[in-house]
């Protein structure tokens, strides 16, 4: 028995208790129906529906491409980073298997012969190429693989393989972009000049990828979080991109 405030007695054993008991009820029918079990199934596979991605970042010269990658190395270790083969002079710094595979232009062409390459392509007088076998591999074994490749490349990747992730890095400004490209001091003029007019021709591909970053001036942590945000969405969609090779 209850006494509430305006001096009426309330009954605390009648219909107060009739609530809990049918919940106890329903609840009870439902484990004998296995519901729950069946819920619980649901959920885990709902759970593992994510699989491993192919994350295509891709950009015009000078965006910014090479330091968003090293970030991500660091960030994601248990990603695997595709390193690109090329034909290029290896720049101060750059490590042999670690930045890219540097290759002699025979080497080079044998293998794309062999058709080993997820693409390649002649850029500034240079080859560059993306070697299936490791990206093939890491897939396989339900690892996320990102490939860093220019404008051209990432057009190749997705008439191959049109499940990938693209994503497009922007600079600020073109004024910027033409400021970073001065700022590397690894052209001569001609290649400088070269390398901004591709760079303003790149800059309209960037509405046939799926999703556009911008690497601001000193925003670098934004430029990765959104990078996060992406492949945050993606494992959480419902119907999952399967990529084969």
């Amino acid at each position: 028995m209850i006494v509430e405030p305006n001096g009426h007695i309330a009954d605390s054993t009648g219909t107060n208790e009739r609530p809990t008991t049918q919940i106890e009820g329903a609840i009870a029918v439902v484990d004998d129906l296995g519901l729950n079990a069946q819920a619980d199934e649901l959920i885990e596979e709902l759970r593992s529906l994510a699989k491993p991605r192919l994350i295509v970042i891709s950009g015009p010269s000078g965006v910014g491409k090479d330091t968003v990658i090293e970030h991500l190395r660091l960030a994601h270790p248990d990603f695997v980073f595709a390193v690109t083969a090329t034909t290029r002079p290896r720049r101060p710094g750059e490590i042999d298997g670690v930045h890219y595979f540097f290759m002699k232009r025979e080497e080079f062409l044998s293998i794309r012969e062999q058709g080993e390459f997820l693409e390649s392509a002649e850029v500034y007088g240079n080859l560059y190429g993306v070697p299936k076998d490791r990206v093939r591999n890491a897939l396989h074994s339900g690892k996320t693989v990102v490939v860093k490749v220019d404008v051209q490349g990432a057009s190749s990747i997705r008439e191959m393989v049109p499940e990938g992730i693209f994503i497009f890095l922007l600079p600020p400004s073109m004024a910027e972009l033409m400021r970073r490209l001065r700022g590397r001091k690894t052209d001569d003029p001609g290649a400088l000049m070269s390398r901004i007019t591709t760079a303003s021709q790149e800059l309209r591909a960037a509405r046939r990828f799926d999703y556009v970053v911008f690497n601001e001036n000193e925003r670098l942590e934004e430029t990765l979080a959104t990078i996060d945000a992406i492949m945050t969405a993606e494992n959480c969609r419902i119907t999952q991109r399967h990529v084969t090779l």
